[in-house]
């Protein structure tokens, strides 16, 4: 399955000298979470979901989720701008996303990324009040833009590659495109997948 991949680059208990990125994902849950759970499954990579709980619900794949290993964190309740927001506003998103989503879950959430990448010192004192984490990223892989591909998309990420970069993406149908080959580039480049902390 990894033709050009040394085998060394595949194995889980890597030296502190392997350089490793994270794969994220913004604004799920969505219609493409299986398939993309599907290809990370295949490619033996665990990736961590930044998801929205206006869009989670009990039907959505938790079990899957906690099966293959990869993290949930929170992404606010409906995608505000928080640099926006007064201090109760964002509490109150922080606080309601992370207890529906430990609900649904039955898992601790311990990150969040702020919508936009926006945020203040409010979200700041509130996320240490919450005891979670704010996550955001090094690489933008742009699948957000208008008329990227799949090809662009790989080289906006592989071109930024260092060690642990975390990488945002979206649950987006370019990016289900480009991620079994993005997975591969990454790889061929000498780095592994890891998860948060």
């Amino acid at each position: 399955m990894y033709d050009h991949v040394d085998e060394n680059i595949l194995t889980r208990n890597l030296t502190a000298t392997n350089p490793s990125v994270t794969l994220t994902f913004d604004d799920g849950p969505s219609r493409l979470i299986l398939p993309i759970l599907n290809v990370l499954k295949e490619k033996e990579v665990q990736a961590v979901f930044f998801w929205q709980s206006r869009l989670s619900h009990h039907k959505r794949p938790w079990d899957r989720m906690s099966e293959d290993g990869h993290q949930i964190g929170s992404h606010s309740q409906n995608h505000p701008n928080f640099a926006k927001l007064s201090y109760i506003k964002q509490l109150e998103q922080m606080k309601y996303s992370k207890e529906k989503l430990e609900k649904l879950s039955g898992n601790k959430i311990k990150y969040f990324r702020p919508p936009f990448g926006q945020f203040n010192d409010d979200t700041i004192k509130i996320a240490k009040q919450l005891n979670i984490e704010i996550v955001m990223w090094r690489i933008a892989s742009m699948d957000w833009q208008k008329g990227i591909t799949a090809e662009s998309l790989i080289k906006n990420v592989t071109d930024n590659l260092e060690d642990g970069a975390i990488i945002l993406l979206h649950e987006l149908p370019v990016t289900l495109e480009a991620l079994p080959k993005l997975i591969d580039a990454i790889r061929e480049k000498g780095y592994y997948f890891s998860k948060l902390p």
